[in-house]
């Protein structure tokens, strides 16, 4: 049920639901304002404390089933099922091949065919959680006024239902934008062929000396983003090879990944691709050859006020020992073009949600009710993540 589409057939099923909850009886179905007047004697006489605690689990099973604002990033969230596999995981690593026996037969001598020769295992662990609450206090006036019609009654739970929703969900995303900053900072931090500088290469490869500055002029923007779409499918393509290139590896014990098209997260800035839209595609004779596939366009990294840009201490995965390490200096950069990434790089899920309300205040009037819910998000810099800068 949609919060911003409360209309009177609409609404009766809310109220039934909370009257039936509050006082058992389920066979009251009001169909116009008098019934409706009846409807809410019987709430009343209940009492306050079982009516908001009915309507907190109401408001409990509408907030999470409704999402009037759109979340970013929803590429990141995966069910709690999916999180529990990632919590712990066994990776293999590839160990070397070996010489044939039969070519190294010699009468007299026999080969032993139970030598050991045991998989080399890394398992890498996640931890912790992070736990948030909101909380709204309703008042016992604000609760009469609510029941005196079907249409206040609408506005009351819309309002309250839609502003609780709204921040939850913008909770959610400014989790998945932490998430992504991090992964990024993380990734530039071990400054490999993890970052790569769109500009920089491409003035070696046109044999052209454009500056991130001067790279959106008419004449330089178009052929530069051409060569940078045929630089970014080139990494998708490479993503879909085994090999050991694109994300951390452990000393002495390399893993290698391969990350499909379909498992491949692809996130670039929205600004930029306006400029692609404006500058590029209105003057191509088939824009289908710069069809880059599914890919989430964002306004901002991390903060809007710089929406170009990063400033994290990531913390990454340490290559020598598997062990967590912070960056001593802030990662700070600009001009950040884009993110594609395997979608067990980065994600987040969440637990434990559920609200309730407190008992009736008689002396202040009013009741507290409380959304609970609970967040674990992670990295794993041992899979897949380039990131592209305008550098």
């Amino acid at each position: 049920m949609a919060v911003n589409e409360l209309n009177f057939n609409q609404l009766s099923t809310v109220l039934n639901a909370i009257v039936s909850q509050a006082t058992g009886n389920s066979n009251i179905i009001p169909t116009n304002t008098g019934e409706f007047v009846s409807v809410a004697q019987v709430g009343l006489k209940a009492g306050y404390d079982p009516v908001l605690g009915a309507i907190s689990q109401v408001l409990s099973n509408t907030i999470f089933s409704t999402r009037p604002y759109s979340a970013k990033f929803k590429g990141l969230e995966v069910s709690n099922r999916r999180y529990g596999a990632i919590t712990r995981k066994l990776n293999t690593v590839d160990k070397n091949w070996e010489n044939d026996a039969r070519m190294t037969l010699i009468d007299g001598q026999s080969v032993d065919q139970y030598t050991v020769n045991k998989p080399e295992i890394i398992q890498t662990n996640f931890y912790g959680a992070n736990v948030y609450e909101k909380s709204l206090t309703i008042f016992r006036d604000q609760l009469d006024n609510a029941f005196k019609g079907p249409d206040e009654f609408g506005e009351f739970l819309a309002m309250i239902t839609q502003n609780a929703n709204d921040m939850i969900i913008q909770a959610h995303e400014n989790t998945a934008r932490a998430t992504i900053a991090n992964l990024m900072g993380g990734v530039i931090d071990y400054a490999d062929a993890r970052t790569v500088k769109l500009v920089t290469e491409y003035n070696d490869a046109a044999g052209t000396t454009l500056t991130p500055e001067n790279v959106f002029a008419p004449e330089n923007f178009a052929p530069f983003i051409r060569w940078a779409y045929a630089r970014i499918m080139s990494v998708s393509d490479a993503l879909t090879e085994r090999t050991s290139v694109y994300h951390t590896n452990l000393t002495g014990k390399p893993i290698n990944r391969h990350t499909p098209k379909e498992y491949q997260n692809l996130y670039l800035y929205a600004p930029y691709l306006r400029q692609v839209d404006a500058q590029v595609k209105t003057v191509n004779f088939n824009n289908g050859f710069m069809d880059i596939g599914n890919y989430e366009a964002v306004n901002f990294w991390q903060a809007i006020g710089s929406p170009d840009a990063i400033n994290v201490k990531a913390t990454r995965i340490n290559p020598t020992d598997g062990t967590l390490v912070t960056a001593a200096e802030a990662v700070s950069t600009s001009n950040i073009f884009g993110v594609l990434f395997d979608r067990e790089a980065a994600g987040y899920s969440v637990f434990n949600q559920w609200s309730a309300s407190s008992p009736f205040n008689a002396k202040g009037g009013y009741s507290n009710m409380f959304w609970h819910f609970t967040e674990r998000y992670w990295n794993d810099f041992t899979e897949n993540a380039v990131i592209f800068l305008l550098a």
